[in-house]
């Protein structure tokens, strides 16, 4: 495999590295910062009588090189600043121009900065960085969806798992361990979490980011392996991390709200010297959260320092560490009744644990380095490695049966965890032109190793089963004495050798992506291929494979105007995957076929975009719970034959009129088993989907008068016609949710209170499933399984900036 990697590359690295030791000559640089010295990103650098072009760089910063002694017209384009041009004279030395400010070409910079432009926090002209391509988000033959910060800000979420998917169209989250990890949905399937631009998709992970350490996040609709890594025929989120800028500034936010909720969150950002070459980010944030449940709660704590060290003007070297830690006494907040989902005779804060147990603990360690080279004015070389350590010491209750007068008897189970994974990512990306043609080429590689145990080994029955708790009239306290202590003395990597639950992934990939544009950059052509080889090592022969493929991309988007475009998509994924059947087979990768098109609108002079698509991916493979051999001690999955998952999706963001800021979806979701090994089970709808989901958050903040800065906020969301388990009709309760707040702003101050689950809906069910009667207990009943969320509840937070 290395040679076959080795040979593939060698050609695209020399070609590349050709343009890269051409003859050097004279070089202009500079940095573009707005009025506030803040940098640039994502604008446009124009030679305009050379036809040469680049664009900025997340601190601001662009160079040309391999000039001519000459007199240089330059034109400089940045979304809601003013065009400006300058001219610049080379002789016989480099001009290094330093910062180049440019103004904003809305009124009122100090009332805008403070008050209004909000679409610029909810609305995103380009990608991150981490996802490779240069191409503005108009333009890109895909639907992308970016959920900023300063939107996380006002809605008051604390983590990933906390409401973000209330802002993508179609997005739903599976609830499921709350204080570990997210399970978000969409298309028709589990969608992997990345984190800068790699796949960190883990058996139960990644532990869910904290919100202090997020910049942005972004839905990437549709596969999309050419720009990164192994992703899911239905997509996938890419959380981007906050890194320096380069410029000296801080907030602190403490937080309290319902629940006994408690938080303080510091996020500071400047140079650690005055040159400017050595710049830093520290995020720390710490949490006290009682959930809505009886006992739980969930302590975190969260340390993500960022440094990173200009070796040049064209080299910056950044290492990234982050460790997030928390303390709970139950991952998940099921409930339990014989009678159906959200009984009302269960109150909302039943708890099936019991504050008799041992708190659990989740130490999640994971570091980045970063290197960034600018060869020249057209090519630019990423490298990144990353390691993550992930480590949970835990134990869980489950329910072993039911009565009809709602007595459960529980397990008490060992729920211990480990992953290491290791990945590596290296990318060129360059312009350049074949005539009137403008190529905008991505070339790459990308490896990564994924290694997971788990002990979830049965530590007691009969101790639990003697005293039975009563949904309907639970009763807390068990004796100390009844409770085992688990035994450790081995670590969890050696335990789990006994079990199921020990697996590693690897993979290596090459991609190489085109973006061609024609007709005066009018009409871009996107060829994408991408070659992967995975292995799988599992417990037995039956457990190891290795799969290799390749995975081709075309894309064609065109605008109709400056502020329209409209696109057509055909790419393919291939993602291995980890584990076994129940007769400890190895899984097949998934494979993915998607088809889309779709138009994408700027309105109101940039201000805000719409985006209306329509897809249709089939999916083979996919992975379900084996309800057949599973136990409610020991869980099997088994993989589908086929899912078809049609659908059409429309998003609205930003500032509709002045004041009033919108994020705004609607997603249409036909997903069904299209292929399967039992007959009956085709026509069936793909276990965990909903049919339609429609979301609303609208803020509107005044902009003049006594009352400046005041904000008032409205929230609507709605999950309707879902599905769980083996059906062919729609069998769970529609999801309904409203929320609404108040807010202030002044200066370097804000306050705000939101108000969740305004109407007191307490049927708002996240997930859910039915279990069969337990055969051995002959008085035992099936029963239903499901999470509500909490009831109506409120949070407020304080923030000075500085």
């Amino acid at each position: 495999m290395n040679k076959t990697l080795s040979f593939l590359a060698i050609p695209m690295m020399s070609s590349i590295f050709s343009v890269a030791q051409a003859q050097s000559n004279l070089t202009i640089d500079g940095t573009l910062i707005n009025e506030k010295s803040e940098p640039i990103s994502g604008a446009t650098i124009r030679l305009t009588n050379t036809g040469l072009s680049t664009s900025t760089d997340q601190n601001g910063h662009f160079i040309f090189d391999k000039l001519k002694p000459n007199t240089y017209q330059i034109e400089i384009n940045a979304f809601g600043y003013s065009k400006q041009k300058l001219k610049v004279s080379l002789k016989d030395e480099d001009s290094h121009l330093g910062e180049v400010k440019i103004n904003n070409q809305w009124e009122s910079i100090d009332e805008v900065a403070v008050y209004g432009k909000y679409y610029e926090h909810y609305k995103f002209d380009s990608i991150s960085g981490s996802l490779r391509l240069k191409t503005p988000i108009l333009e890109l033959p895909q639907n992308i969806q970016v959920i900023s910060s300063d939107l996380m800000a006002d809605q008051q979420v604390f983590d990933i798992v906390d409401g973000i998917t209330r802002n993508i169209s179609g997005a739903t989250r599976q609830g499921h361990w709350d204080n570990q990890y997210a399970n978000i949905r969409m298309r028709g399937s589990k969608i992997p979490a990345f984190r800068n631009g790699m796949n960190i998709e883990a058996s139960w992970g990644p532990t869910a980011e904290d919100a202090s350490m997020i910049e942005r996040i972004e839905f990437v609709k549709g596969p999309a392996g050419f720009m990164l890594a192994n992703g899911e025929p239905g997509g996938f989120y890419n959380v981007v991390t906050k890194k320096p800028t380069g410029n000296t500034k801080g907030a602190v936010t403490l937080s309290t709200g319902s629940f006994s909720t408690y938080r303080a969150a510091v996020d500071l950002d400047g140079k650690l010297r005055k040159d400017g070459k050595l710049l830093y980010r520290l995020n720390v944030a710490g949490q006290q959260k009682d959930f809505y449940t009886k006992y739980n709660y969930s302590n975190r704590v969260v340390v993500a320092p960022v440094v990173t060290y200009k070796l040049d003007s064209l080299t910056s070297l950044t290492f990234e560490y982050t460790y997030q830690g928390s303390t709970y006494l139950a991952n998940g907040n099921y409930a339990f009744s014989p009678k159906g989902f959200a009984d009302p005779g269960i109150a909302n804060d039943f708890f099936a644990g019991d504050p008799s147990f041992a708190p659990n603990k989740i130490k999640d360690h994971s570091t980045y380095l970063y290197l960034d080279r600018k060869l020249n004015s057209k090519w630019n070389f990423h490298g990144q490695l990353a390691y993550f350590n992930f480590n949970m010491e835990a134990t869980s209750s489950w329910v072993g049966a039911m009565r009809a007068n709602g007595d459960i008897s529980r397990t008490y189970n060992m729920a211990d965890e480990a992953g290491e994974n290791k990945f590596a990512q290296f990318s060129f990306t360059g312009e350049e032109y074949t005539g009137r043609v403008r190529h905008r080429i991505l070339a790459g590689a990308d490896f990564g190793v994924k290694k997971f145990w788990g002990d979830f080994s049965v530590l007691a029955k009969d101790s639990l089963v003697t005293k039975p708790l009563n949904v309907y009239n639970p009763v807390y306290g068990i004796a100390a004495s009844a409770i085992p202590i688990p035994d450790r003395s081995k670590s969890v990597k050696v335990r789990a050798g006994g079990q199921n639950y020990v697996n590693s992934v690897s993979y290596s990939s090459l991609y190489v992506h085109d973006e061609m544009a024609f007709l005066e950059e009018k009409l871009r052509l996107s060829l994408g291929l991408r070659y992967t080889i995975a292995e799988t090592v599992g417990k037995t022969a039956l457990a190891d494979r290795t799969d290799k493929a390749f995975t081709p991309r075309v894309g064609l988007s065109y605008s109709l105007d400056k502020s329209t475009s409209v696109y057509g998509l055909f790419d393919q994924s291939f993602v291995p995957q980890a584990g076994t059947d129940w007769e400890g087979n190895a899984f097949k990768p998934v494979r993915g076929n998607d088809l889309e098109a779709g138009i994408k609108k700027e309105w109101g002079a940039g201000k805000w975009i719409s985006t209306l698509s329509a897809y249709q991916i089939k999916r083979k493979n996919a992975l379900v719970e084996d309800v057949e051999h599973s136990t409610s001690t020991t869980k099997f999955q088994t993989q589908l034959g086929e899912t078809t998952s049609k659908g059409i999706e429309f998003d609205i963001t930003g500032e509709i009129v002045k004041g009033l800021n919108v994020n705004a979806n609607y997603a249409l979701t036909d997903s069904k088993i299209s292929k399967d090994t039992k007959e009956e089970n085709i026509g069936n709808i793909t276990p965990n989907t909903a049919k339609h989901t429609a979301n609303a958050w609208l803020t509107y903040r005044l902009q003049q008068g006594a009352l400046k800065g005041l904000g008032l906020t409205g929230s609507v969301q709605g999950i309707f016609d879902r599905a769980i388990g083996t059906t062919k009709e729609s069998n769970f309760k529609n999801y309904l949710r409203t929320d609404a707040g108040i807010s202030y702003q002044s200066g370097k101050y804000s306050i705000s209170l939101m108000v969740n689950n305004l109407l007191d809906n307490r049927k708002l069910l996240t997930a859910g499933s039915t279990t069969a009667k337990n055969a051995s207990i002959p008085e035992s009943v099936g029963y239903y399984t499901y999470i509500v969320e909490a009831r109506r509840n409120f949070r407020m937070g304080v923030t000075y900036k500085f």
